[in-house]
């Protein structure tokens, strides 16, 4: 991965136009535990799979909530996920006390994409000159600062607005883009391949369909590992029948563990025998006995 004098910081181009230390950062994500998010058009769903460091040590939580109608899924650095979800969980309380409303999810996928690409810290820095007037300053860091490095954390934003259920993917780079259904991660492109085979047909989705969907993704990027309730994390988020919103919670691990097994059972039964009425159908189209 060494790239010689092109990546020793996040500002140096190479001759091919390519910034070296984003795409470690990109890198870094695709190191972390898988994440999956699909959505229909009422309903938003998010699962992790939880893998611990050691045998010794929990897994790190993957998925947060953000305000009661959004959260997230990361993959990556999770201590930099941990500053990104508490910056949109700032951002929902100051747009929900200024506008009385809650923040639509592109607006939410925005700033946090402009928070990778250029945030200030501290947002307005007033520096005393020689003449003792106070001059604002904008400090811009992340991906156009040498001193500074790019978040090495990928999040996958899912929520609802006034427009329906919106599932967004957030790069360290600052690029974001909207998805039916995606995956992040280690081994994720099975995921990805699974979920491509069955896209089509989310908008009309039930919750339980959508939860089905992401567990049966997740066991995709496990290789062979039993999926049970305690190595994965499910949340979910949409518009019920009656137009109320379900906010954002995380699923039961009683409730998971009971969607598994009857996905397991589902997977075990035997197939389905032809019918009386088939096999009478198949005699009748005989050709009548000679008398």
């Amino acid at each position: 991965m060494f790239r010689n004098q092109y990546d020793t910081d996040v500002t140096t181009w190479s001759p091919q136009g390519r910034l070296f230390q984003v795409e470690y950062a990109m890198e870094a994500v695709k190191q972390g535990s898988a994440c999956v998010g699909l959505r229909s058009s009422t309903h938003a769903v998010l699962a992790a799979a939880n893998k611990p460091a050691s045998e010794l040590s929990s897994y790190q939580r993957k998925v947060f909530r953000v305000a009661e109608h959004a959260g997230v899924a990361l993959a990556g650095l999770t201590a930099d996920g941990r500053v990104l979800s508490r910056f949109l969980r700032n951002e929902c309380i100051n747009h929900s006390f200024v506008y009385e409303a809650p923040l639509p999810i592109s607006r939410l996928a925005l700033r946090l994409a402009d928070k990778a690409q250029l945030r200030t810290l501290p947002k307005y820095a007033l520096v005393c000159v020689k003449n003792f007037r106070l001059r604002e300053l904008l400090i811009p860091v992340c991906t156009q600062r040498s001193w500074k490095r790019p978040y090495g954390v990928g999040l996958l934003v899912a929520g609802l607005d006034e427009t329906g259920a919106h599932l967004y993917y957030n790069c360290p780079s600052g690029n974001y883009f909207e998805y039916q259904a995606f995956a992040i991660g280690s081994r994720s492109q099975a995921a990805k391949t699974f979920l491509e085979r069955r896209f089509e047909g989310y908008n009309d989705y039930t919750p339980e369909q959508l939860i089905k969907d992401a567990l049966s993704a997740i066991k995709e990027t496990l290789q062979g590992e039993k999926l049970t309730s305690a190595n994965c994390t499910v949340a979910i988020v949409g518009r019920k029948d009656d137009g109320t919103i379900e906010p954002f919670q995380m699923i039961d691990a009683t409730r998971i563990q009971e969607i598994i097994d009857s996905m397991e059972a589902a997977e075990e039964a035997p197939p389905v025998e032809p019918s009386s009425m088939q096999e009478e159908e198949r005699t009748s189209d005989a050709a009548p006995m000679d008398i």
